[in-house]
C-alpha cells in the first residue's frame, strides 16, 4: 500500500509530512502518519468509532488540534485510531469520524511515545496540484 505521508527525522523530535488531493485528505494522512509513529498501525481493526468536532483560529491551529485529539484518544482514552474520515473542513472548523479499537498491549506494539504535537516548523499548504502539511511531535 502506498503511503501519502513520510516520516521526518529531527534531532530532538520526529515529524510527518503528508500530502493529499485536498487539505482534508492531507489532514487524514497526517493522522495516519502520527499513528504509524506511535505503533504498528497495520494491527488496528476498525471495530469502534469516535466523532471529533473542533474549532480553531486557522488551518495551522486546526491541524495541531486535530492531531492532538488523535493523540488524546490514544493516551487519554486507550483508543487506537486506524481510519480517519474528515467529514467537513473549513478554515476554522473540522468535523471527522475516526475508526479504531481499544488499545491492547499484546496486539498493538508501541514504537515511540509521542508527548505532544508542536507548532515547530508547522506547514499547511494548499496549491492547485494538491495540499501538503508538515508537523513535528515531541517525543
Amino acid at each position: 500500500m502506498e503511503h501519502h505521508w513520510i516520516i521526518l527525522e529531527h534531532p530532538s523530535d520526529i515529524g510527518v509530512e503528508a500530502r493529499g488531493d485536498s487539505l482534508a485528505a492531507a489532514y487524514q494522512h497526517a493522522a495516519e502518519g502520527l499513528m504509524a509513529v506511535i505503533l504498528d498501525s497495520s494491527t488496528i481493526q476498525s471495530t469502534q468509532e469516535r466523532h471529533i468536532v473542533l474549532t480553531a483560529s486557522d488551518h495551522e491551529q486546526l491541524l495541531v488540534k486535530w492531531l492532538s485529539e488523535i493523540l488524546y484518544l490514544y493516551d487519554g482514552q486507550g483508543f487506537v485510531s486506524g481510519k480517519f474520515e474528515i467529514l467537513n473542513l473549513t478554515a476554522t472548523d473540522l468535523r471527522a469520524r475516526v475508526r479504531g479499537e481499544t488499545f491492547d498491549v499484546q496486539k498493538h506494539k508501541p514504537k515511540l511515545d509521542v508527548k505532544a504535537v508542536t507548532y515547530h516548523q508547522l506547514v499547511v499548504q494548499e496549491t492547485p496540484e494538491g495540499s501538503t502539511v508538515k508537523v513535528f511531535f515531541d517525543i
